[in-house]
C-alpha cells in the first residue's frame, strides 16, 4: 500500500459512509496528526438550517484520532485496528459549524496505557478554532 500523504481517511479507519465525517490525512508526525473534511451537505448530523450538530465535532476528533493510528499501523506493516470511544472530557464547542465548511482537525496522543489512550485535539475553521477537546479511547491489541 501506498502511504504518501495526503491519504484518503477511508483507507485507514473502518468508519464507512454514511458516518465516516473525516476525509483526508494530510500530515503525520507519529503521535499527531492534521486531517481536513469538508461538511457534508446532506451528512446525518448537520440540522435542516444546515447547522452541524455539536455532537458530531467529538465525533470528528475521535475518528480524526482513528486515523492517525490507522495511519500508524500501516507504517508498521500491521492491519488497521478498531477503537472505541469510551470518553468525551472537557469538549468545548466555541462557534457553530454548517454544511459546506471546511475543517481542520489536528489530533495527538498525550497518554496511552495498556490498549487505553488519552488524545487531545482542536477542530479549526480557517484561523478560528470551533472546538477542542479530550477524549478517551480503547484500541484492543491485535484487533484487526
Amino acid at each position: 500500500m501506498d502511504l504518501t500523504l495526503p491519504m484518503a481517511a477511508e483507507q485507514l479507519m473502518p468508519h464507512r459512509p454514511p458516518m465516516r465525517l473525516v476525509e483526508t490525512l494530510v500530515a503525520y508526525a507519529g503521535q499527531e496528526g492534521v486531517i481536513e473534511t469538508r461538511v457534508a451537505v446532506d451528512g446525518l448530523l448537520v440540522a435542516a438550517d444546515g447547522r452541524l450538530d455539536e455532537v458530531a465535532l467529538a465525533e470528528l476528533l475521535a475518528q480524526s484520532y482513528a486515523v492517525v493510528k490507522g495511519y500508524g499501523d500501516r507504517l508498521a506493516g500491521n492491519p488497521v485496528r478498531k477503537g472505541f470511544l469510551v470518553g468525551i472530557k472537557d469538549v468545548v464547542f466555541e462557534r457553530p459549524v454548517f454544511a459546506g465548511d471546511q475543517l481542520r482537525i489536528v489530533v495527538r496522543t498525550v497518554a496511552a496505557v495498556e490498549g487505553f489512550a488519552v488524545a487531545e485535539g482542536e477542530v479549526q475553521r480557517g484561523d478560528e478554532q470551533v472546538a477542542h477537546g479530550s477524549l478517551k479511547l480503547w484500541i484492543p491489541e491485535g484487533d484487526a
